[in-house]
């Protein structure tokens, strides 16, 4: 059971999700000035913070993810920016060669960062607005295997549907994703109160 200052907490990002959200919808026309606050309302109480995703898995996220595949617990973010998405940072993309798939990778890079290959014959740059370098935790793996930004190259934040916090694998082997610091803080009372490992169990399929 979380506990009342968890609450608190918990209730503080869910509001903060709610504003930014609907502020986006209005920004973009799909609700007017009158509805924007009941907008936020709406995803204040009835919204989730978080969403499951099934990962068919592969060796290149191991052993956060299964070879076999899992079931993630994903955090929902409205703005992908410096204060709320972070270096270390596991995360749910679009996969960049496969547009109608979803991919996990770890965020190595964010924009502003002068990115140097460890061939010489590279010439060293630096990542644009709002672009980001994301890697495979399994570093043995060549490029082609991993599939990671080694691969494809930078990655549009805009393609970064949300941060992974918690793997099920199977259901006695599960627990939180080792994400930043900032972010394992703030994904702390998410956890606390969205967390059902009973129901992501049941949508497992290994």
């Amino acid at each position: 059971m979380a506990s009342l200052s968890t609450w608190f907490r918990y209730a503080a990002h869910k509001f903060e999700y709610s504003i930014a959200i609907s502020w986006q919808k209005y920004n973009v026309g799909k609700i007017n000035s009158t509805e924007l606050t009941d907008a936020i309302w709406k995803n204040f109480f009835q919204g989730r913070l978080t969403f499951t995703h099934w990962n068919k898995g592969g060796e290149a996220m191991a052993p956060i993810v299964s070879p076999t595949g899992g079931t993630l617990l994903v955090r929902k973010l409205a703005n992908l920016s410096p204060t709320q998405v972070f270096v270390g940072d596991v995360v749910l993309l679009k996969d960049p060669e496969k547009s109608d798939d979803l991919m996990i990778r770890r965020l190595a890079a964010l924009e502003g960062y002068e990115m140097v290959s460890s061939d010489e014959k590279d010439e060293p740059f630096v990542l644009e607005k709002n672009q980001c370098w994301v890697l495979a935790d399994n570093q043995a793996l060549k490029p082609k295997e991993a599939r990671d930004s080694r691969l494809f190259g930078p990655v549009p934040m805009t393609d970064i549907l949300g941060r992974v916090i918690y793997s099920l694998r199977t259901a006695v082997d599960h627990g939180p994703v080792e994400n930043s610091v900032m972010a394992m803080s703030q994904d702390a009372p998410v956890l606390a109160v969205e967390l059902d490992v009973e129901e992501m169990a049941k949508n497992n399929k290994t």
